[in-house]
């Protein structure tokens, strides 16, 4: 069924009005330190270090796996001496990163080559239940910062030794790899196989997967950025934007969220923080990214099947939604969308 204009001004209107009440709930416990910005509760459905993953169930079907959903720095970070969850493995987050797998080929890709890239390659290696092969089929790269392609090195002569893998870039991103060491080593010794992309334009890297780059705003100092469409061939259509911007900005070059979002089955975004003040001290329009209480809100009014298509990825070490049983996390399940799991799939 639907409802009228109004119904859905209306709703919209009530959860803005919720939304704006549960934000500020939320900041003023992290300002008191009511909520700690570790993980603490439930334990969400995720990769466990210790127990393997069992075969997927989709034998003969394409499908997208979910292997990381933390900022570029990781869950817990670097220096965070006093985190946690340095202590308890199900506790960490892997830094953001996509499995594409075929069961009824064996072919594995991964989307962006993160500092997780060696357990990454494990989890997708399992879930797959292919052969036991050190490289993956190939790579997809949405950017040149330090989470999205340190993990190349591990192809290289001192560890892996891959022999070209086809390695998906745009032309900034390729031009990055080929003229600074030590990713031009790759190159000229043949460990990867740099594969153009040109935005707009659809690959297929297996039978029936169409990937498409989408340019999207995020700085940009050393190559492009682009999110990734990717359709299945079961008909199910995934977006992967780990990174960007602003919203406004996209919207500045012809691109809505909304619209996208509703050319998709599942939306994967950019959900670094949880919202505006959650790095005391720091000013946060340095950091560019969409808070989720700003996705949130502007997707409001959308219908809860719309809404429902949103899963939050690239998760700072600070945001409270980590947590699944916080006000945070809350707030945006009330809002009809979640906080992505590692090691879920989409087919």
């Amino acid at each position: 069924m639907q409802a009228d204009d109004a119904t859905w001004d209306e709703r919209g209107l009530s959860r803005r009005n919720a939304i704006a009440t549960g934000a500020a709930t939320v900041l003023a416990s992290l300002a008191a330190g009511r909520i700690s910005t570790a993980y603490a509760g439930e334990e969400p459905s995720g990769m466990n270090e210790t127990q393997p993953r069992p075969q997927s169930p989709f034998a003969q079907t394409p499908f997208t796996v979910v292997l990381g959903i933390a900022q570029d720095g990781g869950v817990p970070q670097a220096g965070s001496f006093g985190d946690a969850r340095w202590n308890d493995p199900a506790r960490r987050r892997h830094v953001v990163s996509l499995g594409l797998v075929d069961p009824s080929s064996g072919k594995r890709f991964i989307f962006d080559a993160t500092p997780d890239f060696p357990r990454q390659l494990l989890e997708l290696h399992r879930i797959s239940g292919g052969p036991a092969r050190p490289a993956v089929d190939g790579i997809f790269l949405t950017h040149a910062h330090i989470g999205h392609y340190p993990g190349l090195m591990y192809l290289g002569k001192e560890a892996i030794g891959a022999s070209k893998v086809p390695t998906y870039a745009m032309p900034r991103m390729r031009a990055f790899l080929e003229t600074n060491g030590p990713w031009s080593q790759l190159v000229t010794l043949g460990n990867i196989a740099l594969q153009p992309l040109v935005a707009g334009e659809a690959v297929e890297p297996i039978a029936g997967v169409r990937v498409t780059p989408i340019p999207v705003p995020h700085r940009g100092e050393f190559s492009e950025t682009v999110a990734f469409r990717i359709e299945l061939p079961g008909g199910k259509r995934v977006l992967w934007l780990p990174d960007i911007d602003t919203w406004r900005e996209w919207d500045a070059m012809g691109t809505r969220l909304e619209d996208v979002l509703a050319s998709v089955d599942v939306a994967y975004l950019d959900g670094c923080f949880f919202a505006n003040g959650e790095l005391p001290g720091r000013d946060m329009s340095k950091i560019p990214h969409p808070p989720m209480m700003e996705t949130i809100e502007r997707l409001a009014a959308l219908p809860d099947a719309e809404r429902a298509k949103v899963r939050f990825i690239h998760l700072n070490h600070t945001n409270p939604a980590l947590d699944p049983a916080s006000d945070a996390a809350r707030t945006i399940r009330d809002a009809g969308m979640r906080v992505a799991d590692e090691g879920e799939i989409v087919s």
